[in-house]
């Protein structure tokens, strides 16, 4: 059952939900989802349906990176709406040509497709892999590493766990152990297409590989002649402090994956190529009905344009503050705290649970992640301030007292 609640002191009219086991049980049991149901969202802070605030210090893993109803971007996607929603990749796209000169003269990358997930972005990038493989199929891919969950996408990733249940996977995939050069040369084969990696892993607990790894691997790659693919989907679009995290080893892969960020919410992905791997996909070689719809595509040009240097800045800043600070507390029940920009891991000890932290967390009105058993997610929106930073910091130091 379900009523409207009273108006907010925000204005805004709330839905308020009983959400019982019977109108649960509609949606597939896939998620292990905590018992709160948000209802409106502004800035950095969101609110559920019986009017409590939360500080969104996980922005939807790494999506809404503007924080809620941004109104420029806002003003850009409703403007869309009101011309039209969706018209099909058989026409030409005036915002889809602006974002891909966009995301050009950023990345270095001639060509980009459209999509409207990772998961869809880190296929095509295989796909268009082998198709200029012209025979070579096999990938290098790293253990841990995370790429999506379709097939092709989910036999990349390098987490058996996931794996479970859905044999058999695609073939042609290699995993080796991340940040580890040598095993990338040691099972090198004339099979070999390509080599793909997260910059940091971010689902497996942002864990970030010595300085110098990509750059090797690149250097790898060209010697051998063959594709590095970089899977940017949580890193890219200024998550880490650069707008591809790839930039602070000044190297260009051949194919680039990104999404989450680009639309601050609304779906869409993206592929990104070089001019050798694109002279080689034709029309028929791929596509999607949805991908680069006109609202999304409207909502990543502002997205793109809000991206400057005093906002990377910005990002670094309170990325390297939030860090400093958590590392202050000597805090015995932290091992780790690790990451760049806005992209940061608190690793906790071997007597506490993320998901238990993450939970008291939000019954404190903060939202984290969890990447795993031990580590706190932390992908606050960009938009923060100082004060936001404090109350994080104040409701960690409270848990970490109680549990102590």
């Amino acid at each position: 059952m379900y009523q409207v609640a009273s108006k907010t002191e925000h204005g805004l009219f709330n839905h308020h939900y009983d959400l019982n086991k019977e109108e649960k049980k509609y949606l597939l049991n896939n998620y292990s989802r905590f018992p709160v149901n948000f209802v409106s969202g502004k800035g950095v802070y969101l609110y559920d349906d019986k009017g409590k605030e939360y500080l969104d210090f996980l922005c939807g893993i790494a999506v809404t990176s503007f924080g809620h109803c941004h109104p420029a971007i806002n003003k850009s996607a409703e403007e869309q709406i009101n011309k039209f929603w969706h018209i099909s990749n058989l026409f030409d796209s005036y915002g889809q040509n602006l974002l891909a000169k966009k995301l050009y003269e950023r990345s270095g990358l001639e060509y980009t497709f459209f999509c409207n997930s990772g998961t869809e972005a880190n296929e095509a990038a295989i796909k268009f892999a082998r198709k200029w493989g012209n025979g070579k199929f096999q990938i290098i891919a790293a253990l841990g590493g995370f790429h999506g969950r379709t097939y092709g996408s989910l036999s990349a990733t390098g987490q058996f766990n996931l794996w479970q249940g859905f044999y058999p996977l695609a073939p042609g995939f290699i995993h080796v152990p991340f940040g580890d050069i040598e095993a990338i040369e040691n099972n090198f084969n004339k099979n070999i297409v390509a080599v793909m990696l997260e910059p940091i892993q971010g689902e497996k607990g942002i864990i970030m590989p010595e300085p110098g790894y990509l750059k090797a691997v690149k250097d790898f790659c060209d010697k051998k002649e063959i594709l590095l693919i970089l899977d940017e989907v949580q890193t890219g679009i200024g998550r880490t402090g650069k707008f591809f995290a790839h930039a602070y080893e000044d190297i260009q892969p051949d194919i680039l994956t990104i999404a989450k960020g680009i639309a601050n919410g609304i779906s869409l992905g993206a592929t990104l190529c070089s001019k050798r791997v694109a002279d080689i996909i034709k029309p028929g070689d791929h596509g999607s009905t949805f991908g680069g719809n006109p609202i999304a595509i409207a909502a990543a040009n502002k997205v793109v344009d809000l991206i400057d240097e005093i906002l990377l800045r910005r990002i670094n800043y309170f990325g390297d503050k939030i860090r400093n600070q958590i590392l202050s507390l000597n805090i015995n029940q932290i091992n780790e705290v690790r990451g760049r920009g806005l992209m940061i891991g608190l690793e906790l000890n071997d007597n506490l649970s993320a998901k238990t932290f993450a939970k008291k967390c939000l019954e404190r009105g903060l939202i984290v992640g969890t990447s795993g058993d031990k580590v706190l997610r932390i992908l606050p929106p960009f938009i923060i301030e100082e004060k936001h930073v404090q109350k994080f910091l104040s409701i960690l130091v409270d848990i970490f007292r109680e549990l102590n």
